[in-house]
């Protein structure tokens, strides 16, 4: 029996504009999703459905002594209560280690921590079944200080993230402890400056929630439709659980309204699939705002200790920091962002000598993993401040002083690694300092154009301009010995038509045209139709995550229809049906005590940014305007310069977003501002205008010597408008995002 195909709203066709590398091409999902018409997936329905709902805990950490789920189960249109006790298979998942239970054993150890699941006729009923389970708590001390999360008693006794090749570290709640050590970091400076700085926990704020459907095939699998970043990942978590085979569950791609690193953890996925196979009926999962700001991990809040030493001519000697990121209840990525914030702490700077630890612990504060930049974002900030305070030390200008250290192909990084790929640091610095600024605007002005906005209290009297400048860079695709890869599967018909199949996960930058335009330039024909996203017809296409997506699946659909064209050249013709996985080129594991390279490389390739922004302040009020912000990026070979382009204000807003406003507020692990109302973001009214340069500089091992670009503008942005605002008001602010009492003071 064949699954039943969820209904999806209907929208007019369009004709998309087609193009070629190097092309701008329109996005082919732009209209509807301006038109409303785009079906996310939010909007899925299949005939006879149920609708899910998740008990989560009140708590950050407690031991459960009871769960009786006997009021729920006899309620109006239930169908399902579920508990721990119904996982028929591995009762623990995770994205990198299984430390994260289905639901709830014997503990909580976050607020919103699944605990048992309904599945109904109504979602109100399900919500009040869930309202109805009797749930008996006996609450612990919660762990709530990263600082002292070493001292506390373990929240993971077994430590799940041991034994993988990390430094071993004995201390309790540490997630992944590593030292980079290079050359000698006793060595002096002329000139030392240090500061100790805070960055705040971001949520990923995507506008479509985390939902789905799961759909029972009638033979014992499973087709789970849902919005999500690593189909492949998803189902060999998923299946383990079910007890299941990996060939009996089925991940498709609903439309997705966003992710930025919070749709690679699970959130629905087996909670849906559990219910659907219980009930042998199609069971959705909606999760609203509140819902969802628990249900999903967020960017590690990072605490670090910074010393910078150099020359009296501005020449770097030696840089020692040290990194602390609150990995809150669970691993998720928790390893790699440890490492990513060590390897990219001392910015795209030559540094000989130099001593890095970083270390991230668990705690009861809500989970956190990937986020647009993961790990790099939070040391750049530091690093830049220290940049800035360094050229004020000396006197020297803060552009000059980058460009005096700017690393370039040839030099090493702190992890011993040679860079030999494109990495045009200089290049990006210049073209980013070269753009000129628009002239201050004179009073009295609109008042939407004061601090303030449209909110405005200020009249100009206290208003202040400031000018910053900040350059950051990161890794390109997975590193440390990860076998990454894509799958792409060409279809070539005797017409010359041809369908694409690839599990690239489109959500929201634009990688479906990505595929489309590298098809169209190989196979020479406009005759392509891309299949459904999904594990059931093509291999492994990685994660929309790390930059990477447009690197791998440019190399495995351009091999995929170059194998395609010489399949149907051998046979003279006729249909043919290849498949081809695409490698970069192999890295290794860092060496666990040193930090240092065990093989040629750690990373693959690096991509640089560099950005210039104008602030406006009110510093009586607090208040905070971004005028304008111009930067330069390195991106290799734009493969559709107009999405670069918007992947560059995206970041850029997202960076403005934890620079002045995005915050995760929690107490004793519980967040409490899980809204739009109370969590701000940025809107309209608070971008400013971008001045965007691309840098090309082709990549010499990526397809097309294409770079991934949507991490740097994120991770520069926040350390460039910090800075702006630290010239505005000079004051040093340490910590984001600034708060309106950290410029008042």
């Amino acid at each position: 029996m064949s699954a039943t195909r969820p209904k999806i709203k209907a929208r007019p066709p369009t004709r998309p504009r087609l193009g070629k590398i190097g092309e701008s091409v329109p996005r082919s999902d732009g209209t509807p999703k301006v038109m409303g018409e785009f079906a996310y997936a939010s909007d899925l329905h299949a005939a006879d459905m149920l609708w899910g709902h998740t008990l989560r805990s009140p708590h950050a950490h407690a031991r459960i002594a009871e769960i009786d789920i006997s009021q729920a189960v006899g309620m109006p249109g239930v169908h399902a209560v579920l508990t721990h006790a119904d996982v028929p298979g591995r009762k623990t998942y995770g994205l990198e280690f299984t430390d994260q239970p289905v639901l709830a054993i014997d503990r909580v150890r976050y607020f919103g921590e699944p605990v048992a699941v309904v599945a109904a006729e109504h979602p109100e009923q399900a919500r009040r079944a869930a309202e109805a389970i009797r749930v008996v708590y006996e609450l612990l001390e919660p762990v709530a200080d990263p600082e002292r999360a070493t001292e506390m008693e373990p929240l993971h006794p077994d430590r799940p993230t041991m034994g993988h090749g990390y430094r071993d570290d004995p201390r309790s709640n540490v997630v992944r402890h590593m030292v980079i050590r290079h050359g000698d970091p006793e060595t002096a400076g002329d000139v030392t400056v240090d500061g100790v700085y805070e960055v705040g926990s971001q949520d990923q704020a995507f506008l479509g929630p985390e939902s789905g459907l799961a759909i029972p095939d009638g033979e014992g699998g499973v087709d789970i439709y849902v919005a999500t970043q690593w189909l492949h990942v998803d189902r060999d978590q998923v299946a383990p659980c079910l007890g299941l085979t990996v060939e009996q569950v089925r991940v498709h791609l609903a439309g997705v309204g966003g992710a930025f690193g919070g749709r690679e953890d699970l959130s629905m996925q087996i909670h849906g699939a559990l219910l659907a196979l219980h009930t042998n009926r199609p069971v959705k999962f909606v999760y609203n705002r509140e819902e969802s700001f628990t249900g999903h991990v967020h960017r590690h809040p990072a605490k670090i200790w910074c010393e910078h030493r150099a020359t009296r001519d501005g020449r770097i000697t030696c840089v020692r920091m040290r990194i602390l990121l609150d990995g809150g209840a669970y691993a998720s990525s928790s390893t790699t962002v440890t490492s990513n914030a060590a390897s990219f702490a001392l910015g795209p700077y030559r540094v000989d000598n130099a001593l890095i630890e970083s270390t991230s612990v668990y705690t009861n504060n809500p989970p956190c993993g990937a986020m647009r930049g993961f790990g790099a974002v939070q040391t750049c900030f530091a690093a830049e401040a220290q940049m800035d305070r360094l050229a004020a030390e000396l006197g020297i200008d803060p552009v000059e002083l980058r460009l005096l250290n700017a690393l370039a192909p040839g030099d090493y990084l702190p992890t011993g690694q040679l860079i030999d790929g494109a990495l045009p640091t200089a290049e990006v610095i210049r073209r980013a300092a070269a753009l000129e600024p628009p002239a201050p605007e004179g009073f009295p002005r609109d008042p939407i154009r004061l601090p303030g906005g449209a909110g405005n209290t200020t009249r100009g009297a206290g208003v202040h301009r400031g000018v910053g400048f900040a350059v950051g860079f990161k890794n390109i695709c997975y590193s440390e010995g990860f076998d990454d890869s894509c799958a792409a599967r060409v279809q070539l018909y005797a017409d010359g038509s041809a369908t694409v199949h690839c599990a690239a996960t489109e959500v929201g930058q634009g990688v479906t045209d990505v595929i489309l335009q590298v098809a169209r330039t190989e196979l020479g024909t406009d005759r392509i139709t891309l299949a459904p996203h999904t594990t059931a017809t093509v291999g492994s296409a990685g994660s929309a995550s790390a930059s990477r997506l447009t690197w791998m699946v440019s190399g495995a659909v351009r091999d995929a229809c170059r194998a395609a064209l010489e399949e149907q050249e051998r046979r003279e013709g006729g249909e043919v049906d290849v498949e081809r996985v695409h490698h970069h080129r192999p890295t290794t594991p860092l060496d666990p005590e040193t930090g240092q390279i065990t093989g040629e490389r750690a990373h693959v390739a690096l991509a640089v940014a560099a950005m210039r922004a104008v602030v406006e302040v009110d510093i009586d009020l607090g208040l905070t305007r971004v005028v304008w912000v111009g930067t330069a990026q390195d991106v290799g070979k734009a493969i559709n310069p107009q999405a670069v382009h918007g992947q560059i204000e995206g970041g850029t807003a997202q960076g403005l977003g934890l620079a002045l406003m995005e915050e995760i507020q929690t107490r004793d692990g519980r967040i409490v501002n899980a809204s739009f109302t109370d969590y701000l973001i940025p809107t309209a009214l608070d971008m400013p205008p971008v001045t965007v340069v691309l840098v090309e500089d082709p990549e010499p091992d990526a397809p097309y010597g294409a770079k991934g670009v949507g991490e740097p503008p994120a991770i520069v942005s926040v350390a460039a408008i910090a800075a702006a605002v630290r010239d505005a008001t000079g004051r040093a602010l340490t910590r984001v995002p600034i708060r309106a009492d950290d410029i008042c003071l």
